[in-house]
């Protein structure tokens, strides 16, 4: 691996009209090393190596799980384990369906009855985006909580989408707007324990 100011010494010998042998010799490098930086032309840093993953050769797997269990992330991961003997971490297989989770999203979106009456449904989800915060980026989760009658939206802005988030967003919702609805409609259903019986539907009393 050459230093910045070796590439740099490369790219000023061949503007001075230097081969890439005689640069080789010069700085004391092999000639297929020469020849690679100078055909790159800048220093960069080596993208680090590649690593198999545990989820590897499983896509279509997953996704087909992941649709079965509408959007269970820990189901497909026990899953996993009784059927295929690969034991990982929730979190590995939440991001291996991430890209999944954005579709079911929008799907959920494009099938919503928004025709809804006073007080009847609100509805919830995440969203996330990159912001500054004291000058450096981070990811923030955004608590999304719109009336199905009126269309008023109250946002909170989270550093996570766990179980405590979703409760602690619905309680703000119902604080800010003033009231409880009859329902509330759940865009992602399936941040709550599997033991928690709404779990399963994408509205549920309250």
């Amino acid at each position: 691996m050459k230093e910045p100011d070796d590439v740099s010494a490369m790219l000023r010998l061949k503007s001075l009209g230097w081969g890439a042998r005689r640069i080789a010799t010069e700085l004391g490098c092999s000639r297929t090393t020469a020849r690679r930086w100078l055909k790159e032309g800048a220093w960069h840093k080596p993208s680090p190596p590649s690593r198999p993953k545990a989820l590897d050769g499983l896509e279509a797997w997953v996704e087909e799980r992941f649709r079965r269990h509408a959007g269970n992330a820990d189901v497909v991961r026990q899953e996993l384990w009784a059927e295929k003997g690969i034991k990982v971490s929730l979190r590995t297989v939440e991001r291996a369906v991430a890209h999944l989770r954005q579709e079911l999203r929008a799907e959920a979106r494009a099938t919503v009855r928004f025709e809804t009456q006073p007080g009847q449904q609100l509805q919830i989800d995440f969203g996330q985006r990159r912001v500054k915060i004291d000058g450096l980026p981070q990811l923030v989760s955004f608590f999304v909580a719109t009336l199905g009658y009126s269309r008023r939206i109250h946002v909170r802005a989270f550093a996570g989408e766990r179980q405590e988030h979703w409760f602690e967003g619905m309680e703000s919702a119902f604080a800010a707007f003033g009231g409880v609805p009859e329902e509330v409609l759940l865009l992602v259903p399936d941040v709550f324990s599997p033991k928690v019986p709404f779990e399963k539907s994408p509205a549920f009393r309250v």
